[in-house]
């Protein structure tokens, strides 16, 4: 099943940057915002609760349906390149077994610790 998610997980990244092709989106704003989501980790600066909610609120997969939907309704071309990095930044994380973090500390994701775990991670 692990195998098979991380497949699942590794097509919605290939389904983004064949989407992001399609919209025109420059590869340089690609390549200078895909790690940008990873900035709401500041919030564990605060304290791990502030952090996990920080970095969930930027990483679960309402982020980029909402700026998706924002973008539709500005008929805003950016906005909808916006949402596809995040989109794929999301997809790429999930394949590479980031998850969305619990208060407990950063390595505590819904999919598992990250780093050396005693159990598997999906």
């Amino acid at each position: 099943m692990t195998s098979l998610l991380r497949l699942e997980r590794a097509a919605m990244a290939l389904a983004a940057l064949v989407a992001f092709q399609l919209s025109d989106g420059s590869w340089w704003l690609f390549a200078a915002l895909i790690l940008a989501p990873d900035l709401s980790m500041i919030g564990y600066l605060v304290n791990p609760r502030v952090g996990a909610r920080a970095y969930n609120a930027v990483h679960g997969w309402f982020a980029p349906v909402a700026l998706w939907l924002a973008a539709l309704a500005a008929a805003s071309p950016l906005l909808t390149q916006l949402a596809i990095i995040l989109a794929a930044h999301i997809a790429i994380d999930r394949t590479l077994g980031y998850g969305l973090k619990h208060e407990s500390g950063f390595q505590d994701t819904h999919l598992g610790r990250i780093g050396r775990a005693t159990e598997p991670r999906p």
